[in-house]
């Protein structure tokens, strides 16, 4: 039989970067232990910030990563639009844009199965990242 599970998580303000969470993830769906095979999505309601799944052990990782994103798409550039939140809002939605929404990981045994050096990341695109909402949904049997 099937089982669904779901849980709201709001994660604390953080500051611009690349912050593991999949600590908090873990903890915010305990009933993941209950799974032996299925499905974990993680997803943030938010525009201005992503998820990804990257190494979790070198936090040099995580300053080159906020390194080559400003690099790919710079603030303050004249032909942006939508310019009336700050600076870092236009280039926070295209970050957003390529990292994405959600990621998926599998379970097994009752536990995501991650590989060993794979974490869960929130990467927060503005300079003063507000609380960030995540959905978590795990499915299995």
């Amino acid at each position: 039989m099937m089982n669904i599970f779901q849980q709201a998580l709001s994660l604390k303000a953080r500051s611009r970067g690349f912050h593991l969470i999949t600590t908090e993830v873990v903890h915010a769906l305990p009933q993941i232990a209950e799974l032996k095979t299925g499905i974990c999505q993680v997803f943030i309601q938010h525009t201005s910030a992503s998820l990804t799944i990257n190494e979790n052990a070198d936090p040099t990782v995580r300053e080159d990563f906020e390194m080559y994103f400003n690099k790919a798409v710079p603030e303050n550039d004249p032909d942006y639009a939508h310019d009336y939140e700050g600076s870092d809002d236009m280039p926070a939605h295209l970050k957003a844009a390529m990292l994405g929404s959600s990621v998926m990981i599998p379970i097994r045994n009752g536990k995501l199965a991650l590989g060993t050096w794979q974490g869960i990341y929130l990467c927060e695109h503005r300079n003063y990242g507000a609380a960030r909402q995540i959905l978590i949904t795990a499915w299995g049997a």
